[in-house]
């Protein structure tokens, strides 16, 4: 087993913990890593932004050197047809100036047509609106190839002159129909304001105090773009903000506000970290009361997920409400993350509904009884839904861990029955077998972020594996193991993206719980908290 050095430490979780907070309060719109998606968009669509030469230099940088942009397997299409657009776009506003952007527009566009369009729409990862954005670029980045073949004589000759096929089951129908609905006033689901910059609309909301189109940077620029930024003084305001701190690219989504806030109060305080958020904070959580509840943040509608997380948070900061609003989301399944625009089923989503009911449903023993249904019937709902090896995958996150550890939290918690323990033990089990030998876990290779999701698998799940202890003693070792691991993006949106301060806050939370954890083990332990959340910046 691994040997730990060191004494134990208190003190620097709640440090961390206070930093991280106020940090929530200081970037009030998220902190969430720079998008090549997004960034690519503001590339293409709205050169007149400051930092344009600089989201050019980030895109350069990010390329991979088999030419596509991004994470593994499928999830590099839309970031790299962003991308290979963007470099297209700025090649025909520059010939031949722009020349030395020909070669990484060349490999992404070998990346694409040998790879990643070749991959059948059946195989591609469920990203939202992938079945909007792939068309929609594929469509861009033609036209822009036909331009360049006719404008820029030899140049284009080191360009691919075919047109970019569709990938086999996916066609332009849906987007072709969104976009005709628009045009004809159309009111569309809120949640496609995310989306606006393929859509070639105007949102229906927009106006001078509109902040962001759909938290999208993509989408309030290409609004911006055609009214022009005098007739959205907040949204040019927002993105020149955005851009200014992040030094030219921009990251998605944004703004994340109640998000980010629910998921780090709710992770730490369920760990036993100490806090005691600004009433300023505590203020923005307390719309998740409201009857349809709280949306991750402005320009998104409001969802199951944010708003089971927000009323958890609240609850496990003295300030319980009553979660009745989340029976709007209810299915026959379970619940959706939408009411009526959703297709597809989130285990995390119902995990963290089951986190709600039952903060409920404990501080209220006597309460109705379809608050106490809601519970058992959660309870049986999510072990239906588990693999057979013991994990569970989720629509809204790239690795099994982040949902595993969202089911297994909720479930041994609040989860009622047999079926609830057995669960937590499968999926105990899984991790135990999954771990990697230098102590961490990952998808495709250790992470930080994953290794702390393990880690509160392993805490939570009352297993009789003996290794459960020598396994937590290598997770832990691995977070407070000086090493340069930058975050890895595995969250659900356009393309993976990272939220850094959720991220560390997990991070924080694990260590915290591997820490009590280990104090019954019989050598030297160090909480790790301020050093974990280094690792994840």
């Amino acid at each position: 087993m691994s040997e730990i050095p060191g004494p134990v430490l208190a003190e620097p979780a709640t440090d961390a913990a206070r930093e991280l907070i106020a940090g929530l309060a200081l970037r009030p719109w998220g902190q969430v890593a720079p998008s090549v998606y997004e960034s690519g968009r503001l590339v293409a669509d709205a050169p007149w932004l400051p930092g344009h030469e600089k989201r050019i230099d980030f895109l350069l940088r990010e390329q991979r050197p088999d030419g596509a942009w991004g994470p593994p397997e499928g999830y590099a299409l839309v970031p790299t047809l962003s991308a290979t657009d963007a470099l297209l776009a700025v090649l025909a506003d520059a010939v031949p100036a722009g020349a030395d952007l020909l070669a990484p527009a060349a490999r992404g566009l070998h990346a694409l047509t040998d790879r990643l369009l070749a991959t059948p729409a059946r195989a591609l990862p469920d990203t939202p609106a992938l079945d909007l954005i792939v068309p929609a670029l594929v469509e861009s980045i033609n036209g822009r190839l036909s331009r360049l073949s006719r404008v820029a004589g030899a140049t284009a000759e080191r360009l691919p002159r075919s047109p970019l096929a569709l990938p086999a089951g996916l066609g332009p129908d849906r987007l072709h129909a969104v976009r005709a609905a628009l045009a004809a006033g159309v009111v569309l689901p809120a949640k496609l304001a995310h989306f606006y910059e393929v859509l070639g609309a105007t949102p229906a909301d927009a106006g001078p105090t509109l902040t962001a189109v759909g938290a999208s940077p993509a989408a309030t620029a290409a609004w911006l773009s055609v009214v022009g930024p005098d007739a959205g003084p907040a949204a040019h305001t927002f993105l020149r903000t955005l851009i200014r701190e992040a030094d030219g690219p921009v990251p998605c989504p944004t703004p994340i506000t109640v998000f980010e806030r629910a998921w780090v109060l709710s992770g730490l305080r369920r760990a036993g970290v100490s806090v005691n958020p600004p009433a300023s904070l505590l203020r923005t959580l307390a719309a998740a009361t409201a009857a349809e509840g709280v949306a991750t943040g402005e320009g998104l509608p409001t969802d199951a997920d944010t708003t089971s997380v927000t009323l958890d948070a609240l609850a496990r900061l003295g300030r319980p409400a009553d979660p009745a609003g989340l029976w709007a989301y209810e299915t026959t399944d379970g619940f959706c993350t939408w009411p009526g625009s959703e297709d597809g089923f989130s285990v995390t989503t119902n995990a963290h509904v089951l986190d709600a009911f039952g903060q409920h449903v404990t501080a209220h023993p006597g309460a109705d009884a379809r608050y106490h249904r809601t519970v058992d019937r959660l309870s049986a709902v999510l072990p239906a839904h588990q693999l057979p090896d013991g994990r569970w995958q989720d629509r809204w996150h790239a690795s099994p861990y982040y949902a595993t550890a969202c089911c297994a939290l909720a479930l041994a918690e609040f989860g009622r029955g047999g079926g609830a323990a057995e669960a937590l033990d499968r999926a105990a089990r899984w991790v135990l077998d999954s771990q990697r030998a230098d102590g961490s876990w990952g998808r495709w290779g250790g992470t930080a972020e994953e290794t702390a999701y393990a880690l509160q698998v392993l805490v939570a799940a009352p297993t009789g594996a003996p290794q459960v202890d020598e396994a937590v003693l290598r997770g832990h070792a691995y977070l407070h193991r000086p090493a340069d691991r930058a975050d890895r993006p595995l969250w659900y949106g356009k393309e993976l993206y990272c939220p850094t301060a959720i991220v560390r806050a997990a991070i924080l939370a694990a260590c915290r719980l591997a820490s009590v954890h280990l104090t019954g083990v019989d050598r030297s332990v160090v909480d790790c908290g301020y050093q974990a959340t280094k690792t994840a910046t």
